[in-house]
């Protein structure tokens, strides 16, 4: 395995839990879903229409990283669900090692906020999309993070992130 783990990433409401289900299926692996991460005040903030501050985000993105730790020191992959909407945060997920890949969900806002507010059952309210939206930092430039577009469906998005990522060399 050249890689430990493949991190689903974008604003709440792209896919990430169902692409990243669907992908670690696909290849065998453990699925994570970042939202279990997240202590119950962070929760509770949300639930009340409350965004994240950086402060908030640090301990849920180190147990994040602590899950992708355990994934490379037992040589098994594990596939994450995780907004990882900032640089910062990315590279606390990286933790200075450059083997793990970012997959990042990307589409047309309209498209994601359409989603996000028939999404049912899940404590983040619709009306945090904007604040998701104005904290994303888009990784440009960097080279472990690979674009797809949500518009297709999940299969299909999940058959592109294969394909790219054995493009790579990532996977076999």
């Amino acid at each position: 395995m050249s890689i430990p783990a493949i991190v689903v990433m974008g604003v709440s409401g792209c896919g990430k839990s169902t692409v990243g289900a669907l992908l670690a299926e696909r290849l065998g692996w453990p699925f994570e879903d970042g939202d279990s991460f997240h202590p119950p005040a962070n929760v509770a903030k949300m639930s009340t229409g409350t965004p994240l501050t950086d402060e908030d985000r640090w301990p849920w993105l180190g147990a994040i990283a602590v899950r992708i730790g355990r994934a490379r020191a037992e040589g098994k992959g594990v596939v994450v669900a995780c907004s990882a909407l900032k640089r910062a945060y990315r590279d606390m997920l990286r933790d200075g090692h450059a083997d793990i890949r970012f997959l990042h969900l990307t589409g047309e806002p309209f498209l994601i906020m359409a989603r996000q507010a028939a999404r049912q059952g899940h404590y983040m309210p619709a009306s945090l999309i904007a604040s998701q939206f104005a904290a994303l930092e888009p990784p440009e430039t960097e080279a472990d993070v690979i674009d797809l577009d949500v518009d297709p469906e999940p299969p299909a998005i999940v058959a592109k992130a294969i394909a790219a990522l054995r493009r790579r060399g990532d996977l076999a």
